[in-house]
């Protein structure tokens, strides 16, 4: 993030990192160089706390960075309103199975019947699908990374950041403490065991919410740029519509109007 802006030569101030409590909080303080602006809110509030500061500031770039436990849990309440809205933000959710920061307990993606600290005989809700649920409730851009592929994720957020709308940058990431998933990810030949990683096919069309249906469908994780609408207009966008069509009226107007 912070090498694209010295790239296109846009200043480091002109980035805001919101992230909530957890292990992905810490992201805030672990970027390298010239820092960002960054808010560290509270749990699972990473959504509300960036339209604060996206209509307050509507030119700068605002990241959102969280868990699979905070987002999907507490927050997942505020994923549609933002979807629905269009947000112009980009939200990256690294998922690793489990709540790591608090000793590995369940969260919303850990699989059925899983045998965490929390769920000692096994978790007895099914686990969310995340990028279904991105694409149902109206995400206007989805992508999927790994963060054992730090070059091709890099390159994800940097499309997610340039899109002009809601993007989702869904990152499995395994926890190595409580929930290492790694070696599924990836796959050992050795031991007999198929990666669920594949890539996006190159005919895959991005434009089209049933093709992006039936891929995250597949067996396996999809990894690339799943979904993308670019004729949609941002909450930005829609708000300058609506200022051009309201009335203009003076602060002195609009004390009178609450007068009796």
């Amino acid at each position: 993030m912070i090498n694209r802006l010295e790239e296109t030569g846009k200043p480091i101030e002109n980035n805001v990192v919101v992230a909530g409590i957890g292990c992905s909080g810490n992201l805030v303080h672990l970027l390298e160089g010239q820092q960002p602006y960054g808010f560290h809110g509270i749990h699972g509030r990473t959504l509300p706390v960036a339209m604060g500061v996206k209509m307050a500031r509507p030119e700068l770039n605002v990241v959102v960075v969280a868990g699979d436990g905070d987002f999907l849990s507490i927050g997942g309440e505020h994923i549609g309103p933002q979807a629905a809205r269009n947000l112009n933000i980009c939200a990256v959710v690294m998922d690793n199975g489990v709540y790591g920061l608090t000793k590995g307990q369940s969260s919303p993606t850990t699989h059925l019947g899983t045998v965490t600290s929390s769920t000692p005989y096994g978790k007895i809700e099914a686990e969310a699908d995340p990028l279904e649920l991105y694409l149902t409730l109206g995400a206007s851009f989805i992508a999927a990374g790994f963060s054992g592929q730090p070059r091709e994720l890099a390159k994800l957020i940097n499309q997610g950041m340039d899109h002009e709308g809601f993007a989702m940058i869904h990152v499995q990431s395994p926890c190595t403490t409580y929930n290492d998933t790694f070696e599924l990810m990836k796959g050992n030949a050795r031991k007999g065991i198929e990666p669920l990683l594949f890539e996006v096919p190159e005919d895959h069309d991005v434009s089209d919410r049933g093709a992006a249906f039936d891929l995250i469908h597949r067996r396996g994780v999809p990894m690339g740029l799943i979904y993308k609408d670019e004729e949609r207009p941002s909450l930005e966008q829609r708000l300058q519509e609506v200022r051009g069509r309201a009335p203009q009226r003076s602060v002195d107007e609009l004390m009178d109007s609450f007068a009796f």
